[in-house]
């Protein structure tokens, strides 16, 4: 009786018009599969693939209709060309012109044409086989902009130049769309009156959108700000964004490329931060959909079929596109290596491309089993990414540092040797030069090496953590040797370096925090400082004068300050544990107290700072 209870009651839910087991399980899959992806090194976006794959008619056939999935998810693409757009500020454009424009145009064309070709080899169609090509040209940003992350390289020189390519190639589905719309085949016979219409509508539809964006948004989005309701906000960038695609729907023209245009005309709007944040959370779920969308659409039974004209048209076009990208790297002087990990790590196809075929496909220029071989060919070469960078190391060059125009260290006497000429190296070295004490200087950052002969500084190459190092710079004979190095572990290696080999040499040290300094002077520096301890010091003597304290009241409280701090740190120094010197910290948590009414005991506000003191960095 209550497993009939409970299939009626599942029966009367779905009889009431509400299907929650498919959304379930999208939410379900999309929160269980991306971060498995994510944590073995594949990206979200193959996590999205997988699960939709799972959930689609070529797997347990939950979902049986991709398109109706696909149809609501391509807002998501909309609403992502969207925050491109506000990301393409004119002076952005202008600063990154020849990278966007020359390398990434130059890369676009030339890998456009070759896997055109070959999509030509392979037996398709000319406009099939552009199709295809220009497709597989649009490297997934997700994946690129993940890696390159990962390791740090956004803003290296390198990572730079891929980031603008993977720029122009975000900017060229725009026109590649328009492309798709114009080669459709047209449904009915159309006269040269018709044509001129609707392409005047289009024009018409553009120089709308530039009129409202330039001269009517602003005020709008100021009117509704001035009402302070949050959701009135949202509702209206959503409104900007849809009725942007929306305009160029009608007009015949690509909703994406509507979409993108508004954020370009908002891209140096006041409002461009709000609008971004109001849409970001609707892109990334719906840009997820669209990524399940074609996980489901993808047809195994085809690619089953088609097996071995995947697995050519995988290899081929991988191969073709990396070396591309290798010689116009290497025409344009990259070194070996950078050229060589920019073709692996570009070589594969993208999320765009998903975009371009499911568009070709609605416009009658492609027809399912293609579209189910297109998207097979990219998902693959996605997947084989990452394991293509794991075979790079293999052979990737070792990165041998130039030492042009750097000499280093050997010989050097001078009176102080200072270690390390980072922020905090070069303002330390001011007053000793300002004295006229001989200074010799090393560091093992040659770019910086460079940097500081420029201004007129003579810094030495040399590791302060190797002995010859150290014995070459003149360790042994300096009076006082101050290390400056920016990592914590480095500082301390050196430290212990200089106790055990060079007993008479005075050492002072950067400190990273506390701890640091009391293992500093256990190593045998004579005097340690923490970074930003006097700056924040000074800092609040700055605060109390600004809010009426003499300059005579100021600096006894500084020096207070300061002495309480000597004290702690000696007692610390000690062995005595941080929780118990809550005695020589000024609290506000008595002040906080009676704000709010309660009644504090001395007692209890001296527990409250023991509680609320940082352990370590104080």
């Amino acid at each position: 009786m209550a497993g009939e209870a409970v299939i009626h009651a599942a029966e009367a839910a779905h009889s009431s018009g509400v299907d929650l087991v498919p959304i379930v399980a999208l939410l379900a899959a999309g929160v269980v599969a991306v971060p498995l992806f994510r944590r073995i090194g594949l990206g979200s976006v193959l996590g999205y693939l997988a699960a939709g794959l799972l959930l689609g008619p070529s797997g347990i056939g939950l979902i049986t209709d991709p398109s109706s999935v696909l149809h609501l998810a391509e807002l998501g693409v909309v609403l992502f060309l969207f925050i491109i757009g506000l990301e393409m500020e004119p002076s952005k454009l202008w600063a990154l012109r020849k990278q966007i424009f020359g390398l990434g145009v130059i890369q676009v064309a030339c890998c456009g044409l070759l896997l055109t070709g070959v999509g030509l080899l392979l037996g398709f169609a000319p406009v099939v086989a552009f199709i295809f090509g220009m497709g597989f040209v649009l490297t997934s940003t997700a994946i690129v902009m993940q890696i390159l992350a990962e390791r740090g390289e956004l803003a290296s020189e390198s990572g730079q130049k891929m980031v603008s390519i993977l720029l122009l190639e975000d900017l060229a589905i725009v026109p590649l769309l328009a492309v798709v719309a114009f080669l459709a085949p047209a449904t009915e016979d159309q006269s040269v009156l018709t044509r001129l219409v609707g392409f005047g509508s289009a024009i018409g539809a553009i120089l709308l959108l530039i009129v409202l964006g330039r001269r009517v948004m602003n005020p709008f989005f100021a009117i509704l700000a001035s009402s302070k309701v949050r959701e009135v906000m949202t509702a209206a960038a959503l409104l900007v964004v849809l009725g942007a695609a929306l305009l160029f729907q009608v007009s015949g023209l690509s909703m994406a490329m509507g979409a993108f245009l508004a954020g370009v005309l908002l891209s140096t709007s006041t409002f461009r931060h709000q609008l971004e944040a109001d849409i970001e959370p609707f892109r990334g779920l719906l840009l997820g959909l669209f990524f399940l969308a074609v996980g489901m659409s993808l047809d195994l039974g085809i690619v089953g079929e088609n097996w071995q004209l995947i697995a050519v048209s995988v290899l081929a076009f991988m191969i073709v596109k990396a070396v591309a990208i290798y010689v116009i790297a290497r025409l344009l002087r990259s070194g070996h290596g950078e050229a060589l990990e920019r073709a692996v790590l570009m070589g594969q196809g993208g999320e765009f491309a998903f975009v371009l075929y499911t568009t070709a496909v609605a416009a009658g220029l492609i027809d399912g089993p293609s579209n189910a071989i297109f998207t097979a060919t990219v998902i693959i070469s996605m997947v084989l990414t990452p394991f293509a960078m794991i075979g790079l190391r293999y052979f990737m060059p070792k990165r041998v540092e130039s030492m042009d125009g750097v000499e280093t260290a050997d010989g050097l006497n001078s009176r102080v040797l200072i270690i390390g000429f980072g922020r905090f190296g070069q303002i330390a070295s001011q007053p000793l030069l300002a004295m006229r004490h001989s200074v010799s200087i090393i560091d093992n950052d040659t770019d910086m090496i460079r940097a500081a002969a420029q201004i007129g500084f003579k810094v030495y190459y040399g590791d302060g953590t190797r002995l010859d190092i150290l014995r070459a710079a003149g360790a042994s004979t300096a009076d006082l040797i101050l290390i400056c190095t920016e990592q914590r572990e480095q500082t301390t290696r050196i430290a212990e370096l200089l106790r055990d080999e060079f007993p008479l040499a005075r050492v002072m040290a950067r400190a990273f925090d506390r701890p640091h300094g009391i293992e500093l002077i256990r190593a045998g520096v004579e005097y340690q400082l923490r970074e930003t301890f006097e700056s924040a010091v000074i800092f609040g003597g700055e605060a109390i004068t600004m809010l009426g304290a003499s300059a005579e009241e100021a600096s006894e409280i500084i020096e207070g300050v300061r002495a309480r701090d000597r004290q702690r740190f000696e007692l610390q120094l000690g062995g005595e544990d941080w929780r118990n010197l809550n005695r020589l910290l000024i609290s506000n948590a008595q002040d906080q107290a009676r704000e709010s009414g309660v009644s504090v005991s001395e007692e209890s506000a001296e527990d409250a700072v023991a509680h609320s003191v940082p352990a370590q960095g104080t």
